[in-house]
């Protein structure tokens, strides 16, 4: 406790009084994932902000089973891979856009066979790593 105290008073001291300008056009523009707002699902740019966000934010949930061991581990890699090919199949419902839906139940359909793998962690290594390049050409 006495520690960060000190930490924390050090760092108030070196900063105290000094100030740092930056230009307005050095600072990037922030860029979001979020898809778009609701009114605008089934529309191909929602469509495909959405199916990019789902493999991402599948990928962060993935790393906490592949960096375990066991039976649980390997089910929740195999949970995260149908829950994701889910996802992706309710955006594919969404759009009209014939190229866009074929190539999302594509993606889909390569994340339910990678959950049925008898090592769905070859998956993880293999066929996950380009799995969002499906959508490239559509997206």
């Amino acid at each position: 406790m006495l520690r960060r105290l000190a930490v924390l008073l050090a760092t108030v001291t070196l900063t105290a009084g000094c100030g740092i300008e930056v230009k307005a056009d050095a600072i990037p523009v922030p860029f979001s994932v979020a898809p778009t707002p609701s009114a605008s699902a089934g529309v191909p740019e929602y469509v495909c902000t959405a199916a990019y966000k789902i493999l991402t934010d599948g990928a962060v949930h993935l790393a906490g089973f592949v960096s375990g061991s066991g039976d649980s581990a390997e089910q929740g890699i195999r949970d995260t891979f149908t829950g994701m090919a889910a996802q992706v199949t309710a955006e594919a419902e969404r759009t009209t856009d014939a190229e866009l839906k074929q190539a999302l139940g594509t993606v889909a359909a390569d994340l339910t066979a990678g959950a049925k793998q008898a090592d769905p962690r070859a998956y993880v290594d293999g066929g996950f790593a380009t799995v969002g390049q499906k959508l490239d050409a559509a997206c």
